[in-house]
């Protein structure tokens, strides 16, 4: 019997080959550019057929990863030596006493969908695509991490299937090196299928977009500046450059033209919101002005995120500040030249409060150092796009040298070596406890670490 015959009979769901007409669609990566090729795709039913795709990757010397989705997939991940796991349909949610138990597969929607109206929260991403597993295990940057900090750090146990197919629950007393190494360090140690998750008192919520024309860009970002530099951990704002597409859905006043938003959220009265906000309105009236009560099934729109796979590429550097400096050395690389940039969108992002501290918590994320960070991104419609826009990105990432922070989240790294991600103690332990609990490296993450 070939490989897929065997899956097939071990498994109870779906399994794809090289072979089958739908692989290609199957093996996509949310990235498209990521040309992840794996031996077979299979869509598990449960923690059996995890089981079995381990104990067949085992016989024929392949690996195992698992994606429900795609995000966050990387060229190191995907390769013709790989059984892949789809978990999206590992997808209940149970909410009982403070904790939300989640399968691999749950999107952050479909969590805050069913939080909504209960009086409780978790820590939601800036979309409502990405799995919550997949999210957390990588650490968690959330629109409330500024007051509540990393979501890694709020996981109560894991349910994992370890590189001998055991099945394990792991927490803070069960297997402690294991579970300190899963709330931040990534999907290296075993094939997750569910997750608990402590879950927090839900305040009202105040936030939204709202966009100018970027003629008001420098002036906007100053008074980002002024109101991040003392604004409370309860308020988060993040401001964008976005190069808005001459397409039919935008609206003809924004069509092909570089526009400024700036999204956030505050935890707590609308009014407190608004005196907070008041400098940057009063920079300009909006265009757009979404800011108003949002309900935590609305959070993971505000961004505006794509959800379809798409031909992007990206990256992400730390700020040490983001200074009436920082913002002149931004505008002069992206908008003030001679040339249009190719790049799609800058977002830089104020983070800081309980991102920073500690707090009590023994995990592999860790903490962050800086205040900032910057996401740059555009895409690659054709293959001779890729250079020119990765090309762009490295040149405005170079032109803030000046103000880089230091180590990426884990969250925010995509492809980059996980020595510009984890102190170089933090990487030590991981990959430690990697060779303790899979020596022969058979579960692969997105980043891998030996």
């Amino acid at each position: 019997m070939t490989l897929i015959e065997e899956l097939r009979a071990a498994v109870k769901g779906e399994v794809f080959g090289p072979g089958d007409p739908e692989y290609d669609v199957q093996r996509q990566a949310w990235f498209l550019l990521v040309d992840q090729r794996p031996a077979a795709v299979v869509h598990v039913t449960g923690t059996e057929d995890v089981q079995a795709a381990i104990r067949l990757a085992r016989r024929h010397r392949l690996t195992v990863g698992a994606q429900p989705v795609g995000h966050g997939a990387t060229q190191a991940t995907g390769s013709d030596a790989m059984i892949l796991l789809r978990t999206g349909a590992l997808d209940s949610i149970d909410i009982a006493d403070g904790v939300a138990r989640v399968g691999a597969g749950v999107r952050w929607r479909d969590l805050n969908t069913a939080l909504t109206g209960t009086g409780l929260t978790s820590l939601p991403g800036s979309s409502g695509d990405p799995s919550v597993v997949g999210y957390t295990l990588n650490g968690g940057v959330s629109w409330f991490g500024r007051k509540h900090g990393f979501a890694a750090n709020h996981v109560r146990a894991f349910e994992l299937v370890d590189a001998e197919g055991h099945h394990l629950r792991v927490t803070k007393d069960a297997f402690p090196d294991l579970f300190w190494a899963l709330r931040g360090g990534g999907g290296e140690f075993g094939i997750v299928t569910a997750m608990e998750l402590d879950l927090l008192p839900e305040p009202k919520i105040y936030g939204g977009r709202m966009m100018w024309y970027a003629e008001d860009a420098r002036e906007l970002l100053r008074a980002f500046s002024e109101v991040t530099a003392a604004a409370p951990e309860e308020l988060s704002l993040w401001a964008w450059l976005i190069n808005m597409p001459d397409v039919e859905f935008v609206p003809p006043p924004m069509r092909g033209r570089w526009m400024v938003a700036i999204d956030s959220t505050y935890l707590g009265d609308g009014d407190d919101a608004e005196k907070l906000l008041a400098p940057i309105r009063a920079v300009a009236e909006p265009l757009v002005d979404g800011v108003g009560e949002v309900t935590l099934d609305q959070v993971g729109a505000i961004a505006q995120e794509p959800e379809d796979p798409m031909p992007g590429i990206g990256k992400v550097a730390m700020l040490k500040e983001f200074s009436q400096y920082t913002i002149d050395a931004l505008l002069e690389l992206v908008l003030d030249r001679p040339q249009p940039s190719p790049l799609m969108l800058v977002e830089v992002r104020h983070v800081g409060g309980a991102l920073t501290r500690p707090g009590g918590h023994e995990s592999a994320v860790g903490t962050m150092t800086d205040p900032y960070f910057v996401l740059l991104g555009g895409m690659a419609m054709a293959p001779e796009h890729g250079p020119l826009l990765q090309a762009e990105i490295d040149t405005v990432v170079a032109g803030l040298a000046p103000w880089a922070g230091g180590l990426l989240p884990p969250t925010m790294a995509h492809g980059e070596p996980v020595e510009d991600v984890y102190p170089a103690a933090t990487l030590t332990r991981l990959r430690e406890i990697k060779n303790r609990v899979d020596p022969t490296n058979l579960i692969r993450g997105n980043r891998p670490l030996v």
